[in-house]
């Protein structure tokens, strides 16, 4: 059963330490996630990036720690064309992020 969405701001609110810091990462105001947090219903758009932002979080952390996988996340990527990943997770171009994981990964059990 999947996990929905307002389960997973908390749970990225919980794992990025404050609602302030989850949505400069996903491009949102403040007010946003707390409404969101308050039981207020997300727009479809920002669902999607919740989703994102929670596959490539969960997905950096098998590889990295945690202040690893921060740098990761806000790091200029060769494998994405010098752009960051957080980036790519605000414009929701998951199939980028997924095959730049894929190689991390790749690279890492080598």
């Amino acid at each position: 059963m999947p996990v929905n969405t307002a389960r997973k701001v908390e749970a990225l609110r919980a794992d990025f330490r404050s609602a302030a810091q989850l949505a400069d990462m996903l491009g949102v105001s403040r007010s946003q996630v707390t409404r969101w947090l308050r039981g207020a219903g997300i727009d479809p758009l920002n669902a999607e990036r919740v989703d994102l932002l929670e596959l490539v979080w969960s997905s950096v952390l098998r590889l990295y720690a945690r202040d690893a996988a921060l740098a990761w996340l806000f790091g200029l990527n060769p494998r994405l064309g010098d752009r960051r990943p957080i980036d790519l997770v605000r414009a929701g171009h998951a199939e980028e992020l997924i095959r730049a994981i894929r190689a991390e990964r790749s690279d890492s059990f080598a």
